[in-house]
């Protein structure tokens, strides 16, 4: 199996021909090709090349699939009796990239990536289907007496609105409730 060790945005991948590699955002379009030159490992069968730092004139040929997001991540910080509480997300951007073919002076074009032919495919097969099932099925218009009338039947189980007064701190002496009688005939203590 032949294999490569590839850095990129100062990380290191392991790149497969046929593979692919999510690495950092590259500032390249979709579908462009990429040529990853720093290369520290070759491994072909069992011959293992080993760069010092790098393996020189065996690049690693590359295309742009998509551009995508990794996901989120949530940075707390906090601390107690200080009143600091500081949320914060992020989202990494990252590249994939499918790996054509390691070695050689120049890429070598085979088929266009598999991953573009099935997304292609996909789209066709849905469209005829959705086209057909829309020509099967009228749509029918109501009237606009009937849609008024629909509108309102909605089920009106909502209790009765109160009315609402305004709270204040001080006390009003209308508000005060009369003193009951004590059952004993007694009156009460006024205050």
């Amino acid at each position: 199996m032949k294999y490569a060790i590839v850095e990129s945005g100062g990380k290191q991948f392991r790149a497969v021909e046929g593979g692919t590699l999510e690495v950092d955002r590259l500032p390249i379009e979709s579908g462009a090709s990429v040529k990853l030159e720093q290369v520290l490992l070759l491994a072909d069968g069992e011959n293992i090349t080993v760069g010092t730092p790098l393996v020189r004139n065996i690049p690693v040929w590359t295309t742009v699939v998509e551009h995508f997001k990794g996901p989120k991540v949530i940075i707390f910080n906090y601390s107690p009796k200080k009143r600091i509480r500081v949320k914060i997300g992020h989202r990494q951007n990252y590249t994939r990239l499918f790996v054509e073919q390691i070695g050689g002076s120049e890429l070598v074009k085979k088929e266009p990536v598999k991953v573009e032919k099935a997304v292609e495919v996909k789209a066709e097969e849905t469209a005829p289907k959705a086209k057909a099932e829309k020509a099967k099925k009228p749509v029918k218009a109501k009237p606009k007496a009937e849609a008024s009338s629909l509108k309102g039947k909605k089920p009106a189980a909502k209790a009765p609105a109160k009315p609402t007064t305004k709270s204040s701190s001080r006390k009003t002496t209308a508000a005060k409730a009369e003193p009951k009688p004590s059952p004993k005939g007694k009156a009460a203590p006024k205050k």
